[in-house]
């Protein structure tokens, strides 16, 4: 991903967490005490996707294999 569009997502990110502060600053506490915890709780279910990933990309390599074998020579 370009870096030009990692950092506007980041502006983006800011601005709504500013409208958020402006609007309801309690609600945007809570979500800079809890986003740590939420990320705490959610690291798992990414790290499994990685391994299912990794496990579909192994698959696939398996499978065209032979084509890759054939194409070399």
């Amino acid at each position: 991903m370009p870096a030009y569009l990692l950092w506007r997502q980041k502006v983006i990110k800011l601005i709504l967490f500013c409208i958020l502060l402006i609007v309801c600053w309690p609600a945007a506490i809570a979500a800079l005490v809890l986003y740590p915890f939420i990320w705490l709780l959610l690291l798992p279910f990414r790290l499994l996707g990685i391994v299912i990933h990794g496990v579909f990309e192994f698959i696939a390599a398996l499978f065209l294999l032979p084509a890759r074998v054939l194409r070399a020579i």
